[in-house]
Formats: structure tokens, C-alpha cells, sequence
């Protein structure tokens, strides 16, 4: 296997598969590398019109621990720093960069939970648009054991995904839940054998992938600014973006299939 911080590939149905391959320390996205790595993959996908959905997965026996532990003490390589305005900084620069990558992304993006999303890697799959998690996942919103706090935008993502009430507990208390739980609370969608994980991701990025591609970008695109928009600022978008998505090849396609009772061949046009 590659020792590039992040392994990427692309199938023929159009399905991305980025995978986190720091297994040693268990996939840290404090690491500059790996987020550098990260973002390049998420810009790459995002300008290839060949992608149509992308799963996120890590190496190993870990989704992701979150941070790296060793490079948390003040100036040991990792966000802290002992001037509080670098830390500031170290965190603008970094990790932050994440969720705002993630946000701005059109192509849709499953979690496939393999192990440990723990604190920061938590986070990294609530980025995500989907999460679907093996038999032995782990979950926790653990920064406060640390005595420190969500810095990398979980305070807006695990709300959005699970409630205010069930966000905030597991925001205060730092408690480890199961997949079980993670699926009873609506923090992922599905839960699968661990030997089967990859292959269900695949399973639901091909029902996404199968769709006009235009189309799921857009779509995408409305649901995650529908969040903090009005209904009429929404209504407004969806006109602009339904204006755009009937002059497309593939809506006629589908039309003319649908009426002439075959499958559609959707390319994207």
C-alpha cells in the first residue's frame, strides 16, 4: 500500500474512494499532511465531471481518532501553540479548512464509519452527507474529556444531524456511543457488518450515481444553503437552480424514458 497520507480511486460508475492511510497513529485529521491531502482530493473530485459521489473511509482499525495526542502539548508540530493567537491561527489555517471545503462541495459524500470516529473524526463524518457504519464503529464528541472544545465546526454539524438536545449530550458528557445508538439517533443511516461496509457504500453511492449528475450537484448544493436560508431565499434558489436543471440533456432523457417506458442513459449533459 501507498504511504501517501490520503489513497484515492475512481470506479467506472463514477464513485470516488478517498480513504485516510495514516492507520499507524489511526487516521488523525490534525495531521497537516493528511489535511493537505485532503482538501487536494476534495478540489479534485469537485472539478472532475466524472465523479458523480465520493466515499470517505479510513485504513486500518479506524475511521479516525481525531487528533494526535502527542502533538497536542504546546509547539510539538500539532494546532497548539504556546501564544494563543498562533493557536488561533494553526486552527484558521488547518483543520478549519474542512468543513469549508466539505460545505462547498457538490459532489456528495458518504462516511463509511470502519472503526473509531472519535472527537475530530466525528466531526469528519458529520462533513459528510451520509454516513453508513460497520458493526464495530465507534462514536464520541469527546473533546471536553480533553478539556477542550469542538474547533472544527462540530458545534454546527452534530446538531444539524442528531437534534440540539442528543448533540449537546454527547458534546458535554465526551461519552462513547455504538453503532447501534449512532443509528437509533439518526447519526447514520445504516449499519452493516464490518466485512460489508464497503461494499453497502458502494451500494448507496450507486443509487446516487445513477441520477443526472447536474441534477445531485445542484441538489446537494440547495439542501446544505437551505439550512441557514429562508423559505424564500430557498424558493428563490430553486428556481434559478430548476431553471438551469430543464435545459439539460438528462432531464429530457429522462422524460423521453420515462414515457417510452426504458431506462435512461444519463451522460451528464
Amino acid at each position: 500500500m501507498s504511504d501517501a497520507p490520503v489513497l484515492y480511486s475512481l470506479d467506472e460508475a463514477g464513485i470516488a474512494t478517498i480513504t485516510l492511510n495514516l492507520p499507524e497513529i489511526r487516521n488523525p485529521i490534525s495531521d497537516l499532511d493528511l489535511i493537505e491531502a485532503l482538501l487536494g482530493r476534495l478540489s479534485e473530485i469537485e472539478d472532475d465531471p466524472r465523479v458523480r459521489c465520493a466515499i470517505l473511509t479510513g485504513a486500518g482499525s479506524a475511521f479516525s481518532a481525531g487528533g494526535n495526542l502527542k502533538a497536542m502539548r504546546p509547539d510539538s508540530g500539532g494546532l497548539n501553540a504556546s501564544l494563543p493567537a498562533r493557536t488561533r491561527r494553526n486552527y484558521k489555517s488547518g483543520i478549519q479548512r474542512l468543513p469549508l471545503a466539505f460545505a462547498a462541495l457538490e459532489v456528495p459524500v458518504i462516511a463509511a464509519v470502519n472503526g473509531p470516529a472519535i472527537g475530530a473524526g466525528l466531526d469528519l463524518a458529520c462533513m459528510c452527507d451520509l454516513r453508513v457504519a460497520g458493526e464495530g464503529a465507534k462514536f464520541a464528541e469527546s473533546f471536553v474529556k480533553l478539556g477542550i472544545i469542538p474547533g472544527d465546526g462540530g458545534a454546527w454539524l452534530l446538531q444539524r444531524i442528531v437534534g440540539f438536545s442528543k448533540a449537546a449530550e454527547l458534546t458535554l458528557t465526551g461519552e462513547t456511543i455504538d453503532a447501534a445508538e449512532a443509528l437509533r439517533i439518526g447519526l447514520v443511516s445504516q449499519v452493516v457488518p464490518d466485512d460489508q461496509l464497503l461494499d453497502a457504500a458502494h451500494k448507496m453511492a450507486a443509487r446516487i450515481a445513477c441520477n443526472p449528475p447536474f441534477a445531485v450537484r445542484m441538489a446537494k448544493r440547495l439542501i446544505w444553503d437551505a439550512q441557514s436560508m429562508s423559505i424564500g431565499q430557498v424558493l428563490e434558489m430553486s428556481a434559478a437552480m430548476q431553471s438551469v436543471a430543464h435545459a439539460t440533456k438528462d432531464n429530457a432523457e429522462a422524460v423521453d424514458a420515462f414515457l417510452e417506458k426504458r431506462k435512461p442513459v444519463f451522460k451528464g449533459d
